[in-house]
């Protein structure tokens, strides 16, 4: 069973600083425990919620480009192509959440960053999560004002290393506001807070969504006859979205991948996210 927000962070009035800050602990905590269970496809979770933080941030540095424009963009990418500006933010929240927290895996999400820059803003911090993750916020955007994509990706990963995880997981992207970015110390601080609660739930309402429907496609592996079967069901649960002709091509031919993903829709555990007769996506 996953853990869900205890019933009393609702009744909590998350706009007064103490509720927000004891609020946000037990959010933390309950994501903490969540990670725990098994059967959550956790990095087809990071995926979705880089997609959500990648939402916001675009909404940030003023793009008009929808969530499946931005999908488009990076999942239908060629290997010697790089994506536009929405897109590029995609890419760097996926790259950010796809491997173990580290300078290297920052350095690949944000490689527009020398090294001196993200030494500099990598330092552990001496505060505790929250408060550092502000901390940090603030130095960043004071220095680049609108780098607001890079000032979070780098936030969550310093938040997400401080509580001891493995993995970055989005979560103040998702939960702050423009207005949010323009605070300073103590109410930018109270800003994560609340901006916390707010993800976490939709994190752990995330969470037992893509674990129903990751057991689904789990009970049907054993059916499935395609050569490279196996692989290709180990890439949806850690994907958010994949385009048979590029991302199955390894385990199994074109046309093969196609059927397949046709198989998985018809099955009721994929669906097709595009809703186009050709350039598709499929996705849990």
């Amino acid at each position: 069973m996953l853990p869900r927000l205890p019933d009393w962070v609702a009744g909590h009035d998350i706009s007064i600083p103490e509720n927000a800050v004891f609020a946000a602990g037990a959010a933390l905590c309950a994501l903490h425990l969540a990670q725990k269970v098994d059967t959550l496809p956790q990095a087809l979770w990071r995926a979705r919620l880089a997609l959500s933080a990648s939402q916001n941030c675009a909404q940030f540095a003023g793009r008009p480009e929808s969530v499946a424009q931005m999908r488009d963009e990076v999942h239908l990418l060629r290997p010697s192509e790089t994506p536009g500006p929405a897109g590029a933010i995609l890419q760097a929240w996926l790259r950010a959440t796809e491997r173990p927290i580290s300078p290297a895996s920052l350095q690949r999400a944000l490689p527009h960053l020398d090294k001196v820059q993200l030494d500099g803003w990598t330092a552990p911090y001496t505060a505790a999560p929250i408060a550092g993750a502000a901390q940090l916020v603030q130095a960043i955007l004071t220095d680049l004002p609108r780098a607001e994509t890079t000032a979070l990706i780098l936030a969550d990963s310093a938040l997400s290393h401080a509580l001891g995880w493995q993995y970055m997981v989005p979560l103040l992207a998702s939960g702050l506001h423009r207005r949010d970015l323009m605070r300073c110390d103590t109410e930018l601080q109270q800003a994560c807070a609340r901006a916390l609660v707010t993800s976490a739930r939709h994190a752990l309402t995330l969470a037992a969504d893509l674990t129903r429907k990751a057991d689904a496609l789990r009970a049907v592996a054993p059916k499935l006859r395609a050569k490279g079967a196996h692989p290709a069901v180990s890439l949806f649960l850690a994907q958010d979205a994949l385009a048979p002709s590029r991302a199955l091509v390894p385990v199994m031919s074109d046309r093969a991948a196609r059927r397949f993903c046709e198989r998985l829709v018809e099955l009721g555990v994929v669906r097709e996210l595009t809703g186009r007769e050709s350039f598709r996506l499929y996705g849990v």
